[in-house]
Order: structure tokens, then sequence, then C-alpha cells
């Protein structure tokens, strides 16, 4: 990938086979937002309504993820949203380790490409990719970190909070941490 450029990201991607999860998939799914924002989600992969779509979180939790942002004054024009795999794991699964590994040159090109200064994992396989390979996400969740210039927390992933209703008021008080953070560095 030589040239950085959102088009040499979509087509390694296409062309991507280090893993099985091509075999089964309809379309990459790249992400969605402002592809300059400064803060950039991360998710685990892509569901089912993302794999037929191309677009990153459309869903339940995408909706959800949306009324999130809103809640505190944000959308997607001003984040962008992606995952580690581009691919669907198969009924929805958690990306393996190797799956991880065979993105994770994908990821870090679009960060180069987005330059957020703010990283927000949602949910364990993200923090657990980005953060820390033991990272527990009902322990250290709201928990900022820097490091290599971005500023970096991790919260529970929307499809958690459909789940479970007890983890929305900790995930509010992430998003809010997240707004406060982001006007902090906006100066």
């Amino acid at each position: 990938m030589a040239e950085k450029s959102w088009e040499t990201l979509e087509d390694a991607c296409n062309r991507c086979r280090k893993c099985r999860l091509w075999e089964m998939r309809t379309h990459v799914v790249i992400g969605r937002g402002n592809p300059n924002a400064d803060i950039m989600f991360i998710g685990e992969g892509p569901g089912e309504q993302e794999d037929l779509t191309g677009r990153a979180f459309v869903g339940a939790a995408g909706k959800l993820l949306d009324k999130m942002l809103a809640s505190v004054g944000l959308s997607d024009k001003e984040v962008y949203i992606a995952n580690v795999v581009k691919c669907r794991p198969p009924g929805n699964r958690d990306p393996h380790e190797d799956e991880r590994q065979a993105c994770l040159n994908y990821l870090r090109y679009q960060l180069l490409l987005v330059q957020p200064k703010i990283i927000v994992c949602l949910g364990r396989v993200a923090a657990q990719t980005i953060l820390a390979s033991d990272f527990r996400i009902t322990k250290e969740r709201g928990i900022w970190t820097e490091r290599k210039g971005y500023h970096m927390i991790a919260t529970y992933h929307p499809s958690a909070l459909l789940r479970d209703e007890t983890k929305k008021r900790p995930a509010w008080e992430d998003m809010k941490a997240i707004r406060a953070k982001w006007d902090e560095l906006k100066g």
C-alpha cells in the first residue's frame, strides 16, 4: 500500500485473502463517517447488516451508537467508525486472533488516513486488539491511555448494551468523558 489513499485501502481489502473470512463475505466493510475526524470509534467486526450493505455499524448496534453519539452532540460527521476486521465472522462470533492479526495493518492504515486524536475501542475484542491483550472491559473501561500521540479509551460495545441494560449508565459516563476530552483537545 504505497500511496496513502482510501482507494488503495479499499482495493487492498477487497483483494485480501489473508484469513478465511473473505470466503463468506458479501462486502468488505471499511468504515463510515468523517475521514478527517478527531475521534475514531473501533468495534470488533461487521455484523450481518454491515456485511449486506458494506457500511459499518448500520444494524441495531449501529443505531444505538448513533443515539449515543447524538446524546453528547456528535454524529458521524464528527467521528469515523470502523472495525478491527473488515469481513463478517460467521454467526457474528468474535473474530479469532489470526483474523484480527490479518486485518491489523488495514486498521493501522486507516489510522494513518484519518489521523484521529482520540481512539475509542468499542468492546472487549477491540480493546484487547488495540490496548492490551489481557484487557478486561468491565474493570478497565473508561480509563484513558495515551500512546503514540493518541488518547485512547474503551467502553462497552453497543451490542452489549442491547443485551444488558445495566451497562448503559457506565457507557453514558464514558461518552461524556469522550466528549469532554474532545472539547479539551480542541482548546
